[in-house]
């Protein structure tokens, strides 16, 4: 084997033996993850609001052999994840890898909703992930070889009408990937930002609606997220640790990511009349 191939091989991220806290880890990405990590020997705790969901992601990776606990939690409280690292470590010796995954959606544009719609979405989207990192950096940065997941969306690259709440808060989230990485550089922490496309979750269906949306039109919408939202989760988890394990700053899964990644590029003003089936 060559000494340059040598070096790529040791420079892979290695799950094995390490922990993993994820958000959103009820259903979804998130579960998927915690499967696939689990597969690959990492240690978990698990987080999400759903507690009932959260038992049933614990008991998909329980015949792993790894060590997991599972967490209630809400992404959008200050004060629940400023304690949060206490809490895991009364589970877990040390933490290696953050996976601030969870997430939701608001349907309907923007005159359509209201501040409050905007506020919850922040709150969860972006503040979480902020106040996630912010709450176990300190850890991570004791780590010999830690990592940051952040996941954004195909929404952070291209902002379609009908999406102003979401695509705002993902673009901020990899806005602030993207700096911490860059403020990171020379430490023992690495930082990827996740951008999916249309993966086959319940982010939809369980998004917050516009009273003033009839029920046809968000009959309508939903159809189209599921035609759009394909991809199965177990797909994008590979496509994910695969991006990560190789410490790529940024993942594109599937692709409508990959393609709206070039739309962008190539037409980074006027790309908006290309985007029809992307519009509610």
């Amino acid at each position: 084997m060559r000494e340059a191939e040598l070096v790529l091989k040791s420079s892979l991220l290695n799950f094995r033996d390490k922990t993993a806290v994820i958000t959103g880890a009820g259903s979804g990405i998130g579960r998927a993850l915690a499967q696939a990590l689990a597969s690959r020997g990492c240690h978990l705790a698990l987080a999400d609001i759903n507690q009932e969901n959260l038992a049933a992601t614990a008991v998909l990776v329980a015949a792993s052999g790894i060590r997991v606990s599972i967490h209630e939690l809400d992404v959008a409280s200050r004060e629940l994840v400023a304690d949060f690292p206490n809490e895991v470590i009364r589970h877990h010796s040390a933490i290696d890898l953050l996976f601030n995954n969870a997430g939701v959606a608001v349907r309907g544009r923007f005159l359509e909703t209201t501040e409050a719609d905007f506020d919850w979405l922040f709150e969860i989207n972006f503040h979480g992930v902020v106040r996630m990192t912010r709450a176990f950096l300190p850890m991570l940065l004791t780590r010999s070889d830690a990592h940051i997941v952040n996941i954004a969306s195909l929404f952070s690259i291209i902002a379609p009408a009908g999406q102003t709440h979401y695509s705002a808060s993902k673009f901020a989230v990899r806005g602030f990937s993207d700096a911490l990485r860059h403020e990171l550089k020379g430490t023992t922490v690495g930082v990827s930002t996740v951008c999916p496309g249309g993966v086959a979750t319940s982010i939809a269906s369980s998004a917050r609606f516009s009273p003033i949306l009839s029920k046809e039109t968000i009959s309508q919408q939903l159809e189209k997220s599921r035609r759009l939202l394909r991809k199965p989760p177990a797909k994008a988890a590979e496509i994910i640790l695969a991006g990560v394990e190789r410490r790529r700053p940024r993942v594109m899964v599937g692709a409508d990511a990959r393609f709206g990644c070039w739309l962008e590029r190539l037409l980074p003003v006027t790309y908006g009349s290309l985007l029809k089936s992307f519009e509610l």
